[in-house]
């Protein structure tokens, strides 16, 4: 039998079913241009935000009533943020400003009442005549920050910090050959030490399957030194792949679909792990799909294709004994012109709709040796329109027992929100948690955060108004 609970707050009825929902009163976001959750830090739940001009720390209590709001004093010149890091007893913010025409990075660390503990410079640049973009990069145990940028097409300029100490641990800069971005750039990672490994892609193409590999480059930071390693795929083309550290096991872990001709699908999936140390033990296996499997993540179009098209790989889940849980969602946009505007055979400024499809999600158990434990299915159909899919998607949350897949089941103001439980042999369960009929609520799961074994919180916008859902299980 189910079990409701009826919860008031922020004059908030909710029906739920078998768990707690708590609503804050709504966040006007007039000149805000970006927002952020923190954590939850001394028995308050955090939340930053970017005016543009000036910055907030926002207090909201177990009620999620707003307990206080305190403006964050940055450096007055041209302040602009780059990440912040929320963690157990601080949360961290990291920003570039500017003086004397320099360049400058800064760490701010806050207490849970906003108050600033700690602050330092992390690094000059000096003299810019540009902007840098910078892109941050947390560690897994958030104790470490790195940020990196590229210059001149092919300079990639990278220096990572404490953010228990607050103080910068090295700088460097990497000269690429033949390298572009949009091509070769694959993904960077800062370990738990504060190292970082840089992984290139060369050679996706069918022309040059038999050539095609990853190029991986580890700094460690406290012996000031670069290692360069290859992981070659034996022929096979990467149709899409993620990256992780293992910091338990001190392996560079990598999950991933292939392709054996066409790009355009994935024909299976593939494992590799390196030790950035000692590369030569480098481990790689690629499996199959099977025919039941296909047929089974896409239904009737299984009859018309072979492989899996319109797939990513969303997430990576490390095993305690060195295998991965490899995640993965079918998702497509679809680009179109409205129909309102006259069709000519070319206008520049023709108004296109965009279409946004996020489905299937199947996850595959992967044991160290690169073995298949097991796969599944966890089905869901998600459309809308023009919103960069930001309510669509899933959010992953983990216990230890199980992983909670929470997403909206239609993107729509009127919508019902359900979940996948699924359990360390596969097994799964689907569970309807909450309806938002009348309750003026759109979640974005993409952006909630876990705060707990227990506990989530997820922002909810409409119409330029902000509240924040707590869930509790």
């Amino acid at each position: 039998m189910k079990k409701y609970f009826l919860l008031v707050s922020g004059l908030l009825p909710i029906i739920a079913f078998s768990q707690k929902i708590t609503v804050s009163e709504q966040i006007t976001l007039r000149s805000d241009i970006a927002y952020e959750l923190i954590g939850s830090l001394g028995g308050r739940v955090l939340l930053f935000r970017d005016k543009n001009t000036t910055f907030e720390a926002a207090a909201f209590d177990q009620n999620m009533q707003e307990a206080w709001s305190k403006e964050l004093e940055l450096d007055p010149r041209q302040p602009r943020t780059i990440g912040v890091v929320g963690r157990k007893l601080d949360f961290s913010v990291i920003y570039q400003y500017r003086m004397k025409s320099h360049t400058l990075v800064k760490v701010h660390k806050y207490g849970a009442g906003a108050n600033l503990v700690d602050s330092a410079t992390v690094m000059d640049l000096g003299a810019l005549f540009y902007t840098p973009n910078f892109v941050f990069v947390r560690s897994e145990d958030r104790s470490k920050g790195l940020i990196y940028y590229i210059e001149k097409q092919n300079l990639i300029k990278a220096f990572a910090f404490d953010l228990d100490e607050v103080k910068l641990l090295w700088e460097t800069a990497l000269q690429l050959d033949d390298f572009n971005i949009y091509q070769n750039f694959r993904q960077m990672l800062v370990d738990n030490e504060g190292n970082m490994t840089l992984i290139l892609e060369q050679d996706n193409f069918r022309s040059k399957r038999d050539a095609h590999l990853f190029e991986a480059y580890t700094y460690n930071g406290r012996a000031r030194q670069l290692l360069k390693y290859e992981l070659p795929m034996n022929g096979r083309l990467t149709y899409d792949v993620k990256f992780t550290y293992d910091n338990v096991n001190a392996l560079l872990v990598g999950g991933g679909l292939y392709s054996d001709k066409n790009l355009g699908r994935a024909d299976g999936f593939f494992y590799l792990s390196a030790d950035p140390y000692a590369p030569e033990n480098y481990r790689l296996s690629f499996s199959e799909f099977d025919g039941d499997f296909v047929a089974a993540v896409l239904g009737k179009e299984a009859d018309r294709t072979h492989g899996i098209a319109e797939a990513e790989v969303t997430d990576i889940v490390l095993r305690m004994d060195g295998g991965i849980l490899l995640i993965n969602e079918r998702n497509r946009t679809f680009e179109r012109r409205a129909a309102s505007v006259n069709r000519t055979f070319y206008d520049v400024n023709g108004r296109f709709a965009v279409d946004y499809y996020y489905d299937e999600v199947f996850v595959i158990s992967i044991h160290p040796t690169g073995e298949a434990h097991w796969k599944t299915v966890l089905h869901k159909k998600q459309y809308s329109q023009d919103d960069s899919g930001m309510y669509s998607s899933y959010f992953l949350f983990r216990t230890p027992t199980s992983l909670r897949f929470l997403f909206n089941d239609e993107i729509k103001y009127e919508n019902t929100v359900s979940e996948y439980v699924l359990k360390g042999n596969g097994d799964f369960e689907r569970n309807s948690l909450l309806s938002t009929e009348n309750l003026k609520l759109r979640l974005r799961f993409r952006d909630a955060l876990q705060v707990s074994s227990t506990e989530l919180i997820v922002p909810s916008e409409r119409r330029n108004r902000l509240r924040l859902v707590k869930l509790e299980f």
